[in-house]
């Protein structure tokens, strides 16, 4: 079987997409196949020269100001941030798996990122989805999943902030729990 090691992803911006606007902080997790906790990475960029912030996600940061002021503290230029986080990754052993909750929005930004500033993504299109993970535990609809529904110990109380590593933690618990819970279900052990 490949190594592989999970880097369980958040990332915060201050607009819809990539591009027009800017992401503003990123923190990964990176797991093991069993679960083990490897490391952990978080930086925190600048806005991309000339992007705009998008007024209503602007307007949905008002309700979080202590997150939205921890994202801008030691801002580093794209370029340098991305690349940093880029040779953070490829220290670990094996194919590099990205994971998110949701994958779809999270993944969008860094692989961007990584593309447009570092011009090489460790990820290539390995993407996994904490969220389709939550469907398959509860057998329920992807619009029915939520991590409400899930055994409150399996985020050992971790707050979600909106701060991206706190978040990355959260969710990076939550993984490693669904991992543990669905391999039992189907006699599986990495």
């Amino acid at each position: 079987m490949t190594t592989e090691t999970y880097f369980v992803t958040d990332m915060e911006a201050d607009g819809p997409i990539p591009g027009p606007y800017s992401m503003r902080s990123v923190a990964s997790v990176a797991y093991d196949p069993a679960g083990r906790l490897l490391g952990q990475f978080s930086v925190n960029l600048q806005p991309i020269p000339g992007a705009a912030t998008h007024p209503i996600t602007m307007k949905w940061w008002q309700g979080f100001p202590e997150a939205w002021a921890a994202c801008q503290v030691d801002a580093r230029e794209p370029a340098v941030g991305m690349a940093e986080y880029a040779a953070w990754v490829a220290t670990f052993p094996g194919k590099a798996v990205f994971v998110g909750f949701p994958a779809g929005f999270d993944f969008m930004w860094v692989q961007w990122y990584l593309v447009r500033f570092v011009e090489r993504t460790p990820f290539m299109f390995s993407a996994l989805d904490i969220k389709t993970l939550v469907m398959l535990w509860l057998g329920s609809g992807y619009s029915e999943a939520y991590k409400s529904q899930l055994p409150p110990e399996w985020t050992v109380g971790l707050p979600h902030t909106h701060v991206a590593l706190d978040d990355a933690r959260e969710q990076g618990e939550l993984f490693v729990q669904l991992m543990r819970g669905l391999r039992g279900r189907l006699g599986y052990a990495p």
